[in-house]
């Protein structure tokens, strides 16, 4: 009995090896796809992938279901040019309305930004903020504040600049 279960765990072991083999297939990236044909790599001058496994998750594609027919439909068909959003189409003078909104919006924030920046810049004073009574006792306190106010200023210009950016972004504003 025990010599026949260990023939058959044997016989199990060498039937699943061919299986076992061609799980670990060369894989090749072709941009942001990764394939295991190798004639389909050299065509497309695929790179082989070399260290380690890879684990692709394809992600959710629109409103049609399961990603892996979606996948396999877009595969098969040619790309076809990209169709217009099927949302409610916006009036003109709202989206006017709405663009000087949003100005108003980051113009408010904007103001509150380079005035938060003033502040933290005179506090921080060139990298020498003035010392109160805790800073005097502990020195070491003294660099710890010094170096958050650093930062703050650093973040502050940081948030301006980032303002700044969505500003431009918007459509010129209207004359008045």
């Amino acid at each position: 009995m025990k010599n026949t279960l260990i023939t058959l765990t044997t016989l199990t072991l060498l039937l699943s090896l061919p299986f076992a083999v061609t799980a670990q297939d060369r894989i090749y990236r072709c941009g942001n796809e990764y394939t295991n044909n190798a004639q389909q790599a050299r065509e497309r001058g695929c790179k082989l992938v070399e260290g380690g496994n890879v684990t692709v998750v394809q992600g959710a594609r629109g409103a049609s279901g399961s990603a892996a027919p979606a996948a396999a439909a877009a595969a098969a068909a040619p790309a076809a040019p990209a169709s217009p959003p099927s949302g409610p189409r916006v009036d003109n003078n709202d989206q006017r309305a709405r663009d000087a909104d949003a100005r108003a919006i980051l113009e408010s924030e904007l103001r509150k930004a380079e005035a938060r920046h003033a502040d933290l810049v005179r506090e921080y004073n060139n990298g020498n903020p003035e010392r109160n009574a805790l800073d005097l006792r502990n020195p070491q306190r003294y660099m710890e504040r010094t170096a958050e106010l650093k930062a703050s200023v650093a973040r502050a210009e940081s948030d301006i600049a980032g303002i700044k950016r969505e500003l431009s972004r918007l459509p010129p504003a209207p004359p008045r």
